[in-house]
């Protein structure tokens, strides 16, 4: 499936409503970019965060409870590094 967009004056362009679909992209995801092979861009969508509490969730005994906001960093840190080791070839 392929669509096209115009670049706005501002840079900006919309993702074609049924690519939307398919990929399932929602209002509040966050679009993960990167430039690949120099003229190429490859988008990852992550879940929008989300709003319910998941305190409590991954607590240890002995240790502060994670919060969600830790939770969704470790997620974002994780996409991150298996994009690099990508990039460099490792993965």
């Amino acid at each position: 499936m392929a669509a096209t967009s115009q670049v706005s004056d501002r840079g900006q362009i919309t993702i074609d409503k049924s690519l939307r679909k398919r990929l399932g992209v929602k209002p509040g995801m966050i679009a993960y970019q990167r430039v690949v092979e120099g003229w190429k861009l490859e988008i990852i969508f992550l879940p929008a965060p989300h709003r319910r509490s998941q305190f409590g969730v991954f607590h240890q005994e002995g240790e502060p409870p994670v919060t969600s906001e830790e939770i969704e960093g470790a997620v974002r840190a994780a996409v991150v590094e298996k994009w690099k080791r990508i990039d460099e070839g490792e993965a």
